[in-house]
């Protein structure tokens, strides 16, 4: 709230009732078995509403009228609370801005554990130095795929194509972990390369999809400013154990079998795939936000504007690609109320070698308000020798283009969208 009371708006939040806590200990169970789904209904949609009409009633009492125009602006859970916004209460307000929403909510808080299973599965527990090391050297092999080298991968599908992270399996590293020189373990490599593809069942079936190559998986980069990797281990003892992500292990615990206590370390693969379909079979009404129809919303007069790093360490970028492409299936004329921006190098909302995208909420409210669609916004990012550029974001599916006969990657004046 304080950038947004700093640029003179008038600004509400909410805890939707759920108190200071960062993870769902404190209010999932209201007795042993039973969710608190009101509880979980005042997160998931119900209190997004009630925050929208008491925001503008307070406005009202304030300034002795109503506010003109109304925005929301959110990252994450807050990205998928927009989303909800829009295609639940689709006149609560007239411009909407997400960033790395969790829109398929049930899919992906399974995926989040995933790794976890998969590692359980093998009963080994790769050193974070191993899974980092896979993670540099496709940064390495896939940098340039976009003709510019800068430490960052544009084309994540070219890479995780082109990139075999077992071709590293016996590769010497230094590692501070295991207290010098270690080789690239074949397990390391498997579970890579599990986490870049996605959940896949016990009958081969893919349900999701994974972290792009790029992203930092067990949050040991500096540049992760202490988001947590799901792929972490714990290795402080000498033997390596799994390090899951409260995010995923909760929602199992907490929300699928309803007991905080049960120990998901000892799952079959078949366990796992029936406790993830659960996930989607309870609460994909209540919490998922993947409705494309968001015609109401359009027909409003609303606004809608999405990025999504590719470097996103926790939520899958193709969860959103996917979003924006099913709504633009059932709506065509999409870019007449939505557009959606990739951005190369940022991390879960923050973090990763790209700057967050500042300018597109003011291009939101020029769409809003003067009805200027917005085209390329700018964007800094800092390339891995610490050098700041200027570089632009496209509309997608665009992709931004360097033009060689212009030669400065660092000039925004030297990058254009194309397809």
């Amino acid at each position: 709230m304080n950038g947004a009371l700093a640029d003179g708006y008038a600004t509400i939040t909410t805890d939707a009732g759920l108190g200071s806590a960062s993870d769902a200990a404190p209010w999932a169970l209201s007795s042993p078995g039973n969710v608190n789904l009101y509880n979980l209904d005042n997160l998931a949609s119900v209190s997004l509403n009630d925050e929208a009409t008491i925001g503008k009633s307070l406005i009202e009492s304030f300034y002795g009228k109503l506010p003109e125009f109304s925005y929301w602006n959110g990252c994450s859970q807050g990205g998928r609370q927009g989303l909800m916004l829009a295609q639940r209460y689709p006149t609560a307000y007239d411009g909407i801005a997400v960033g790395a929403p969790a829109i398929y909510w049930t899919e992906f808080f399974a995926s989040i554990q995933w790794p976890q299973q998969f590692m359980n599965m093998l009963d080994i527990y790769p050193y974070g130095c191993e899974l980092d090391a896979i993670t540099n050297a496709a940064i390495a092999a896939c940098d340039g795929l976009d003709g510019v080298t800068d430490g960052i991968i544009m084309e994540t599908d070219g890479c995780l194509a082109s990139f075999d992270p077992f071709q590293l399996v016996g590769k010497t590293i230094n590692c501070t972990e295991a207290g010098g020189k270690l080789n690239i373990s074949a397990a390391a490599a498997a579970v890579t390369n599990a986490t870049w593809n996605g959940p896949i069942t016990a009958d081969g079936r893919n349900v999701w999809y994974g972290l792009n190559p790029g992203a930092d998986l067990t949050g040991n980069s500096p540049t992760s400013y202490g988001q947590p990797g799901i792929v972490a281990t714990n290795c402080t003892t000498g033997t390596c154990t799994g390090a899951p992500s409260f995010l995923g292990l909760q929602w199992l615990q907490y929300f699928v079998v309803k007991d905080p206590d049960f120990d998901v370390s000892n799952l079959t693969h078949v366990e796992f795939d029936r406790l993830a379909h659960l996930s989607t079979q309870i609460y994909s009404s209540t919490i998922s936000t993947d409705d494309p129809d968001l015609s109401t919303f359009r027909d409003s007069g609303g606004k809608l504007i999405s990025f999504h790093g590719l470097a996103d360490n926790i939520i899958p970028s193709k969860g959103t690609q996917k979003y924006f492409n099913t709504t633009a299936s059932v709506l065509p004329d999409i870019n007449t109320f939505y557009r959606h921006y990739e951005v190369p190098g940022l991390g879960h909302c923050f973090g990763g070698l790209s700057g967050e995208p500042t300018d597109l909420f003011a291009q939101l409210r020029a769409w809003v308000e003067n009805g200027t669609r917005p085209g390329p916004s700018p964007i800094q990012i800092t390339t891995s020798d610490g050098v700041v550029q200027q570089r632009i974001l496209c509309p997608y599916p665009q992709r931004a283009n360097f033009d060689k006969d212009c030669g400065d990657t660092a000039a925004a004046d030297c990058w254009s969208c194309a397809y």
